[in-house]
């Protein structure tokens, strides 16, 4: 039962730094990791399954948000509007779970980059994403502790995380330096752990400063833009 599984259980810890493709992750024991959302491998899943598990996941991000990913399956299924048995079915182990709600939020919040990409200028658009990227890392302040649990099912999502925000990021600074909105040389993947130090306070807490300093580098980006474009 997810509940009762000591294997996913999730210490008690404040580390709250945002996972990146750099950090070990030592297994305590040899377990299989968990398998992604897109597992081609995997029988088509049926509509009103997708339906279900969609729902589950969901409730599962609002849960983990206002109580923690210890917070009782029956809590989840319950805000999902589905029986306990359906959960167990798509989610054995509470990590298969909390890999699902991890990679949700990444990629919500990496397909936005190309919706705002396309409603607003090119310096706008990065500086809006931002911001949106520093709500991803407020609201996924719960599932920290077990990202970095050395749990081997997690092992996969640091690169993951890297790869689908960083060319998220790359795309949107690439339109702005060619359309000379923003200064160029600027690298997508040390702007995220930029980002990412920005907004963790103490206890893991974004500090009360984090939007202006963010604001701050935004600003720093567009600096000298004019300047260059006079000097050519």
């Amino acid at each position: 039962m997810l509940g009762k599984s000591i294997r996913n259980s999730v210490p008690n810890t404040n580390r709250n730094v945002v996972p990146t493709a750099s950090e070990a992750m030592t297994p305590a024991r040899k377990k299989t990791a968990s398998p992604p959302l897109e597992d081609t491998k995997t029988k088509p899943m049926r509509a009103d399954a997708r339906l279900k598990m969609g729902a589950v996941v969901q409730a599962a991000i609002e849960v983990f948000a206002a109580s923690g990913v210890d917070a009782p399956v029956r809590e989840i299924a319950e805000k999902a509007g589905v029986g306990l048995g359906t959960v167990y079915r798509h989610f054995p182990q509470r990590s298969d779970l909390i890999v699902a709600v991890m990679q949700t939020q990444v990629e919500a919040c990496a397909s936005a980059a190309t919706t705002m990409a396309k409603k607003y200028e090119h310096d706008e658009a990065l500086a809006r994403w931002l911001h949106r990227l520093m709500d991803f890392f407020k609201t996924k302040r719960g599932l920290a502790a077990a990202l970095h649990s050395g749990d081997p099912a997690y092992s996969a999502l640091p690169g993951y995380f890297m790869q689908r925000m960083g060319s998220a990021l790359e795309g949107l600074i690439d339109a702005a330096v060619a359309a000379k909105a923003v200064r160029p040389g600027i690298d997508a993947n040390d702007l995220l752990r930029t980002v990412a130090s920005l907004c963790h306070g103490q206890n893991g807490e974004e500090p009360a400063y984090a939007r202006e300093m963010v604001d701050l580098l935004i600003d720093g980006l567009r600096y000298g833009v004019n300047r260059q474009d006079r000097r050519r």
